[in-house]
């Protein structure tokens, strides 16, 4: 407890020392003409100027602060290896138990985890954390800072004057003096890559704890989407750059690991990850139509609309064996280049569409096997057939027959239809969702009608291979996908298509339809029919399956702690 005499005074010093002095002058003149009541008046004076300086008398009880003291515990990721959690733990119990027997003195401990929902991504802030703990407490306040880390801090100031602290900060570094470590790095990963050629990786190994001088040669594995594609040796402590060919479009998941080092910490920083998406620069297609008809501006618009798509278009407009006595030089102004084509340049394009085509001596059975084995070798093929089809002159009865999934019987169905999609076809994402499909029925044998116009031509098949998606009447196939080895075949029954981009009946998402098969055959990612995909948004992952089969299996998720869910 404390007396204090103070003033609070109801004007300023300087009036009332004015004051002060005229009342005192007054008096004394008062005094000194012998007046009546001098001394009283220059008492009533002083009692005046008295209250106006405003005296009190305090008391103060002082009941004095305790000073803190902020315990900061990493809890990351790289606190859970060899040990160093329960070193953390035991630590973190016995400072503060020892803080504790300390008088006046607040102890506050903060746990940092930068995997919870609220950092994750955003790395190990322990000094973030202190300034959470400490926001409401003076800087005068506070006596101490301790951090109980394995020295992975992603925060940390430039210097100790910008922090600003004014009091001790204390360190205790978690593992051992001997530890050895390993430690791949991706300095540099481009997120795009053009399909057919190849991005560069740059990619650092450090050997940490190693007493040996100088880099040293490691090696080094690397997998695309989990195929092994090649393993190379780097020296450590220097960026290397990597070379990775990018096959197709979409996600390309790119994996490499580091071979482990000779008691090594941890195995977890020796595998590094990068998805880059494949970009198609030109997609390279070669249409041939057999014979000039109305759906063959539909096949040459949808493609030359799309500007990423090389179009080399040939009609032929007069077979060899018709003869009529025009001259050689005035039936065409280019010459069908055959040989060129299907020879020896056919491995530069990328699909290949027979539309209306039948066999006319044009093109020698040779040739035909070529595109049977281009397709067998990762190409595409595409026909859309008309009535030749089911005759002899039928692409069936050449080497094309080897990869075609199905085969005519030699009737041809002339009546109005709407296509229709198969069971398969709700499902495959060419046709799935297609504008205009009716929803697929629960109940056997009901089909709803699709909105959409008819058409009036369908080649009968007999399906020997593949799946169909469309459907005509009594359950005809009508469009048929097939894989050939490693490449795709996809047939459409029909030479009506153009109905729907005229607009006939209403029409019909002939455009979309088209667009999708052919993307299908370019083995478009987004289009494959097994598709396991994950993305993680905040808190939670979305997983995706897409299959075509009845049921699905479940989904085995593995964390990098190497438990499973």
């Amino acid at each position: 407890m404390a007396w204090e005499f103070t003033f609070a005074p109801q004007l300023p010093w300087a009036l009332i020392w004015t004051g002060a002095g005229a009342a005192a002058l007054l008096t004394l003149y008062s005094v000194f003409q012998r007046l009546a009541g001098a001394l009283l008046r220059g008492a009533a004076l002083a009692l005046v100027l008295l209250i106006l300086a405003n005296p009190s008398l305090l008391e103060e009880d002082r009941d004095p602060l305790p000073d803190i003291a902020a315990v900061i515990v990493d809890l990351s990721a790289s606190q859970t290896i060899d040990g160093r959690a329960e070193i953390t733990r035991d630590v973190a119990a016995a400072l503060k138990d020892e803080l504790g027997r300390f008088d006046n003195l607040d102890v506050r401990v903060t746990n940092v985890d930068p995997t919870a929902a609220t950092t994750r991504d955003q790395g190990t802030n322990l000094f973030a954390a202190l300034d959470r703990s400490l926001k409401d407490v003076p800087r005068e306040q506070i006596s101490g800072v301790f951090f109980i880390t394995d020295g992975e801090v992603h925060d940390a100031p430039p210097d100790a004057a910008s922090l600003g602290l004014g009091a001790p900060l204390h360190v205790l570094i978690t593992g051992r003096k001997d530890e050895k470590d390993r430690k791949l790095t991706i300095e540099k990963a481009p997120r795009f890559g053009i399909v057919g050629e190849s991005i560069t990786i740059a990619a650092r190994v450090d050997d940490f704890g190693n007493a040996q001088s100088g880099p040293s040669l490691v090696a080094l594995s690397i997998s695309v989407d989990g195929e092994p594609i090649a393993s190379r040796r780097i020296l450590t402590g220097l960026p290397q750059d990597i070379d990775i060919d990018i096959e197709h479009g979409g996600q390309n998941v790119i994996e490499i690991d580091v071979e482990a080092a000779e008691e090594e910490l941890t195995l977890l920083n020796n595998r590094a990850v990068v998805v880059t998406n494949g970009i198609r620069d030109r997609l390279r297609v070669l249409l041939v139509s057999g014979e000039p008809h109305a759906g063959e501006r539909t096949w040459r618009d949808l493609l030359k609309a799309d500007p990423s798509v090389d179009l080399v278009h040939f009609t032929i407009l007069r077979p060899p064996e018709k003869q009529d006595g025009t001259p050689i030089g005035e039936l065409s102004l280019i010459p069908f280049p055959t040989r060129e084509l299907f020879s020896t340049k056919l491995e530069d394009f990328d699909l290949v569409i027979f539309d209306r085509y039948r066999l006319r001596n044009v093109l020698p059975m040779i040739y035909l096997g070529n595109i049977a084995r281009f397709v067998e070798n990762g190409g595409a093929l595409l026909t859309a057939t008309g009535p030749a089809f089911a005759t002899p002159f039928s692409l069936f009865r050449s080497p094309l027959s080897a990869v075609l999934p199905s085969q005519p019987t030699g009737d041809v169905l002339s009546q109005g239809y709407k296509p229709v999609l198969t069971t398969a076809g709700y499902r495959h994402p060419v046709t799935a969702g297609l504008p205009g499909a009716p929803p697929l029925s629960g109940q056997p044998g009901e089909t709803a009608e699709p909105d959409w116009g008819r058409w009036f031509r369908l080649i009968d098949t007999r399906q020997v291979s593949g799946e169909a998606l469309m459907s005509g009447p009594e359950d005809r196939p009508l469009l048929v996908l097939d894989r050939v080895k490693e490449g795709r075949v996809a047939q459409l029954m029909s030479d009506h298509a153009w109905l729907w981009k005229r607009r006939y009946e209403g029409g019909g998402p002939q455009g979309e339809l088209l667009r999708r098969l052919a993307h299908w055959l370019m083995k478009e990612p987004d289009l494959e029919e097994e598709v396991l995909s994950a993305v993680i948004t905040g808190d939670s992952m979305q997983i995706t399956r897409r299959t075509m089969a009845e049921t699905v299996s479940a989904v085995t998720i593995t964390a990098p702690s190497g438990e499973t869910q």
